[in-house]
């Protein structure tokens, strides 16, 4: 699964094409890389290009950004939430998503709070913004023709972005406490006593204020320093956790 495809190539390609970011662990994508892995569901990776306009991808999906999940001729699918499914439909064990209520009511409400709107990796989207342009009230004019279409999509303003820090804690004591919680019941995952669905995405979204090392994630330099500024202090045991979802689940190194 390392060699890319461009979106010509993938469009009349049968089975799973997955749309991801080229040379950037993007959460998003990373975290439904992993749900496919692990359920060793195969996909070919296809090429999106950050900062262009990436044409040929909105004429094929609909969107410009990644993750995208297309599979057969079925209509893409871009939202964490329909990502998993999908994965469940295609290969049901092992079961990412928990069987009991209860259980599946507190991980979509853990999960939608790191991956959706204004959750985790919402707010420290709006920080790093906020980072990319010295903290700078509005965006410089000479920025906008590479970050205008990006930060107005994502809701970007100086005020969201001061507020994001302080949600961004709020949700990191949610995931702490979730951890400490099923330690303590002697279980080695976020849900229980086997791999699910929230210990993928907590080790896709702890890149973004606690990169992998370099060996095993080769980002640019310029965005493991941005990826690291300003982040919250993060409870050890919770980066232990996801240094092991990846070793043992996902696979290392991460392939770009």
């Amino acid at each position: 699964m390392s060699d890319w495809k461009e979106v010509e190539e993938a469009r009349d390609l049968p089975g799973l094409r997955l749309v991801l970011t080229e040379g950037v662990p993007g959460p998003w994508g990373e975290a439904a890389k992993g749900v496919f892995r692990s359920k060793g569901i195969p996909f070919v990776k296809v090429r999106q290009k950050p900062g262009q306009d990436n044409d040929a991808l909105f004429a094929w999906t609909g969107h410009r950004n990644a993750p995208v999940a297309v599979y057969g001729d079925e209509t893409p699918r871009t939202g964490w939430w329909e990502i998993l499914l999908l994965a469940e439909r295609l290969a049901p064990e092992p079961a990412l998503i928990p069987a009991d209520p209860e259980d599946r009511l507190r991980f979509l409400g853990l999960a939608h709070e790191l991956m959706s709107e204004n959750g985790f990796g919402w707010c420290r989207r709006l920080m790093l913004f906020q980072h990319s342009i010295g903290g700078a009230e509005e965006l410089p004019e000479k920025l906008r023709p590479v970050f205008g279409r990006m930060f107005a999509q994502y809701g970007y303003s100086a005020d969201a972005a001061r507020r994001a820090p302080a949600r961004l804690a709020q949700i990191l004591d949610l995931v702490t406490a979730q951890h400490r919680r099923q330690q303590e019941r002697g279980h080695a995952y976020l849900m229980g006593p086997e791999l699910g669905a929230l210990d993928v995405y907590w080790a896709a979204m702890a890149a973004l204020i606690a990169p992998l090392p370099p060996e095993q994630c080769a980002m640019s330099a310029g965005m493991r320093d941005a990826y690291g500024a300003n982040a919250p202090t993060v409870d050890p045991a919770l980066l232990a956790h996801r240094d092991r979802i990846y070793e043992k689940h996902l696979g290392l190194p991460i392939d770009l």
